[in-house]
């Protein structure tokens, strides 16, 4: 079958986009290909094409497992043999997997760059008819770029593996340091670099200065019918400001990596189903999820880098209608935004701390442990070790990037209690177990409507409060348990763990440190660079985000806040505005939403004109984030 055919037949589509049928070609003709395309713009056909209309196996390498899962997925409802060597697979099954590729007549082969290191997958892909290499989300393999992943510096070895066989990379985020770094590490030859626009035409940039940002997003979800994503930095945010939105009519969920399978799935269907309207999320959602008439996507604080911005505010308008990507800022937006993203990076010294804790709490011995597998109570260990938990948290995430350790969160099971004894049951019962009377209280006095319903619980800091060891706390819910008093669901873990080398402490991390080094200087300029965007106010949006990446954009776009800005007000009328705000503030300390309130200009503007005032020092903000003049 030629590429159309394929096409119609499998996805459905007559006609490509962009330049898929050019890169399509190309690959067809054993040729190399670095394809950049932007987020939305059909990466997976460019590969998927060539190896459906060949005979032979297409090997993918991408960085996320729940991404692999979802094109294997969406390839088998497609009636397409596809497999995936993720998950915690025993050497005996990763056998029998690759047998299925080699006999079974299978078309994709999908792998993370650390499982492409192991010496038996190695030897068997060399072994198999392969008639395609695909390096998804090939950012991945520079330094220089966002989500560096250290295995994919070795991704390179498909090539020695199968030199003839063509090669294709593609990626929505590359800066062109990072294209370099991606041609030189893959090895790719005679490399034809396709790179559709960064633009999207259709998507409308906006930077919105809220001191109340709550007001902000209550006033943005409410306009239309909008359906449309929230990205926030937390799961506790996540799920505050779900509620927020509900209580306000406007149907929304949370979705993060703290929820089950069954959850995330949940909610995942009654959002693509537009049961509801938003969903709020922190980074964990978007990747692999395709939603075409996603209206507007907020950042409600800051990413930490450009490269996550564009691919997360990409996820709007993917149909191509009109669509917005706003992202709310304030002053102490800047300070977070430091704190979180280059504060909490670890240096060495903290490393070999954390990772010889990790290993005595386990009760490793030096020179084993290698490939076991832990579950463990986050700040639990944080608390043995007096760990900072945030600082502890980006360890062990530094240590999964550079494949020390592989990090999983693991909440297959809550801790979940419910009384079934009636309440006069329970204090005749406590009457006979005297020593048990404490708990029970601080757990009535915790959480409401424990005789009403299950209620997950937080054990640790239950312990804590009723002044005994969590053990201890563990040990008296199991005999409440028994005893017929509570329904008491247990929880083992909330992270899982698997030490990927043998125990050497500090030589471990003493290999690490010029890349700690390195990594640290590539986080600070991705936040100068975030921080230089929402805080320059003459520049075009569209125009910020494409000189990014490398592509200049010749005319303004006219319509993100910078352009309606810069049209709809003359410098005169801007003037006035300002003395304006001046006079309004001599009489009272006002916030933003009182101004605009008050003042006979659009909100952009007033906005705009409160900006200038901050910076030129005219104006100040009070603790209570209103303006008051200096």
């Amino acid at each position: 079958m030629n590429p159309q055919d394929i096409l119609l037949k499998y996805w459905g589509y007559s006609e490509f986009r962009g330049s898929q049928e050019a890169i399509i070609r190309k690959v067809l003709a054993d040729e190399d290909v670095l394809a950049l395309m932007p987020t939305g713009g059909g990466k997976s056909v460019c590969y998927q094409i060539p190896a459906l209309a060949r005979e032979g196996l297409c090997i993918v390498v991408s960085p996320l497992i729940a991404l692999i899962q979802d094109q294997v997925a969406a390839l088998k409802k497609k009636g397409v043999r596809a497999l995936a060597l993720t998950g915690r697979l025993r050497d005996t099954e990763v056998a029998d997997l690759l047998d299925n590729c080699q006999y079974g007549n299978y078309k994709f082969l999908y792998l993370s760059p650390e499982r492409l290191q192991q010496q038996m997958v190695q030897e068997r892909i060399a072994q198999l008819n392969v008639n395609l290499l695909a390096v998804d989300e090939a950012h991945c393999i520079s330094q220089w770029g966002n989500d560096f992943r250290p295995a994919y510096l070795h991704c390179g070895v498909l090539r020695d593996l199968h030199p003839e066989i063509p090669m294709i990379a593609l990626t929505a985020t590359a800066t062109p340091v990072v294209q370099q770094e991606i041609l030189d590490n893959l090895k790719l030859r005679d490399c034809s670099v396709f790179r559709d626009s960064f633009l999207r035409e259709n998507i409308t940039y906006k930077v919105v200065h809220a001191e109340d940002k709550d007001q902000r997003l209550k006033a943005l979800v409410r306009t239309g019918k909008k359906n449309g994503i929230i990205y926030v930095r937390s799961r506790r945010l996540a799920e505050s400001l779900a509620s927020l939105l509900n209580r306000n009519g406007t149907p929304a969920t949370a979705y993060h990596g703290g929820m089950t399978t069954r959850e995330k799935g949940d909610r995942l269907r009654q959002w693509m189903a537009s049961e509801l309207r938003f969903m709020v999320a922190t980074n964990a959602f978007g990747m692999g999820v395709d939603k075409a008439d996603v209206r507007l996507v907020v950042h409600y604080q800051l990413p930490d880098s450009i490269e996550s911005y564009y691919q997360e505010a990409g996820r709007a308008g993917r149909d191509g209608k009109p669509a917005e990507a706003v992202l709310l800022y304030n002053p102490n937006d800047a300070i977070q935004v430091r704190k979180q993203f280059l504060d909490s990076l670890p240096d060495a010294e903290f490393l070999k701390k954390l990772y010889r804790s990790l290993n005595n709490y386990f009760q490793i011995p030096y020179g084993t442990g290698e490939n076991s597998t832990h579950y463990f109570r986050f700040d639990a260990f944080c608390d043995a070790y007096k760990l900072p938990a945030g600082l502890a948290y980006s360890g062990l995430q530094v240590l999964d990037q550079y494949s020390v350790i592989s990090l999983a969160q693991h909440y297959k099971r809550n801790t979940k209690l419910q009384f079934i004894a009636g309440k006069s049951e329970l204090w005749s019962y406590l009457e006979q177990q005297k020593a048990l009377a404490p708990l029970v209280q601080v757990l009535v006095r915790t959480y409401g409507g424990l005789f009403d319903f299950e209620t997950k619980i937080n054990t640790l800091m239950l312990a804590r409060k009723a002044g005994v060891s969590e053990t201890y706390l563990l040990d008296a819910l199991e005999t409440l348990a028994r005893d017929g008093i509570i329904e008491y669901q247990a929880a083992h873990g909330d992270l899982e763990l698997i030490f990927l080398v043998p125990r050497e402490d500090d030589r471990t991390i003493n290999r690490l440190a010029g890349e700690l080094n390195r990594h640290r200087q590539v986080r600070t300029g991705q936040v100068a660079r975030m921080l230089e965007y929402v805080q320059t106010g003459s520049v075009c949006r569209a125009r910020q985000l494409l000189e990014y990446f490398g592509e200049r954009l010749p005319i303004p776009c006219g319509k993100c806040d910078v352009c309606l800005g810069r049209k709809s007000v003359g410098q005169d009328a801007q003037r006035q505005l300002r003395l304006a705000i001046l006079v309004e503030l001599e009489t009272a300390a006002l916030s933003s939403q009182a101004l605009i309130a008050r003042l006979p200009w659009e909100e952009a503007q007033v906005l705009k004109a409160l900006q200038f005032l901050l910076e030129d020092g005219k104006i100040r903000i009070n603790t209570t984030n209103q303006y008051i003049p200096v």
